[in-house]
């Protein structure tokens, strides 16, 4: 079985004070900008962020703001614009995908409804520009409001592009879709940053850094989900439900011709009858093995990029690419056991 310490990539521990804070400011920020008043729409919101998660995107705004010496008060209004913005794609998506819990309670449409669900999305998504517009202000940074359109813009693209999908996936397939969808949401905190850091000219290493370390994190997750450690409520949801899942495009590239066709024939079907036969033969093949294999690569691949970058934007995505490949990390554990 894999390990990663045998790999070319070297995970390396999480500077302990990296989280210190950050959390605890962001959701109070966040939740002082939630409406008060008595509405449906306040209470959802209110009890959706009860729960704040990692607020792993708003910590990469406020730590890369610290390294780069953007005002602290831009740096955590767009911060809470990234992590809006982020939450209401997660409300969404669990309409989508018809997760009924998220963070350990209901989902807002499992508890509120699917129509309440898509008015408060829509809603935060409006929080998320205004935010975004006034982080502008106060850096002098116009910029950021297009910086936070055009990122939205790909991750629906990627969003759209998962939900039309009908027949399992290449690897190049996949890729595209996971990072189309992982990325944007991941490349905007930093993005945002150095533009109001005046490094605009740094956008497309940005961007090309991320799409690498954003499709080993979703490649993680991916992992996750067949141990139902991704907030999913059973191992192989994604199988289940016919989502790009990186393991699911591993195991079918192993197949010879004879049971790949009865794979794909299923896979198309959509037919619940068989699935936890084809689970188990995942889980006993090599896919999970060569899927992380193929993950570290992406993370060996987004540290020379880093490595690449003018020292003061590597020193300031170092804390994200090490926050990563922890999750990665997990993901990796799981394949030892």
């Amino acid at each position: 079985m894999l390990n990663p310490q045998n790999h070319k990539t070297q995970i390396i521990q999480l500077p302990s004070n990296f989280e210190d804070g950050i959390v605890t400011k962001l959701h109070d920020f966040i939740r002082h900008r939630l409406p008060t008043n008595e509405t449906i729409l306040s209470q959802a919101a209110q009890y959706h962020f009860a729960k704040p998660g990692k607020m792993l995107r708003g910590k990469m705004a406020i730590n890369s703001a610290n390294f780069l010496k953007v005002n602290d008060t831009a740096a955590l209004h767009w911060a809470a614009a990234i992590e809006i913005l982020h939450n209401a794609s997660l409300i969404h998506d669990d309409i989508c995908d018809n997760d009924l819990l998220r963070r350990g309670q209901q989902s807002i449409w499992s508890k509120y409804g699917k129509k309440l669900a898509l008015a408060l999305g829509d809603w935060l998504i409006a929080i998320a520009f205004e935010l975004a517009a006034e982080a502008g202000q106060r850096a002098q940074t116009p910029l950021l409001v297009k910086i936070l359109a055009q990122n939205m813009a790909t991750t629906t693209a990627g969003e759209a592009s998962e939900f039309s999908v009908d027949t399992a996936l290449e690897w190049d397939q996949y890729l595209q879709i996971a990072c189309d969808k992982t990325a944007p949401l991941l490349t905007a905190p930093f993005e945002g940053v150095a533009a109001m850091a005046l490094h605009v000219d740094a956008s497309l290493s940005i961007g090309k850094y991320f799409r690498d370390l954003g499709a080993a994190y979703q490649i993680a997750n991916d992992m996750m989900n067949f141990r139902a450690l991704d907030g999913a409520l059973d191992g192989g949801s994604d199988l289940a439900r016919r989502a790009p899942n990186a393991v699911v495009v591993t195991y079918r590239e192993g197949l010879r011709t004879e049971k790949l066709m009865v794979f794909d024939n299923w896979y198309s079907s959509r037919s619940e009858v068989g699935f936890q036969s084809w689970r188990s033969d995942v889980l006993s093949s090599e896919a999970m093995l060569q899927t992380a294999l193929r993950m570290q690569d992406n993370l060996s691949h987004a540290s020379h990029l880093a490595s690449k970058m003018p020292s003061a934007l590597s020193e300031a995505v170092l804390p994200v690419q090490l926050l990563l490949q922890q999750v990665c990390l997990k993901a990796t554990t799981l394949t030892n056991s």
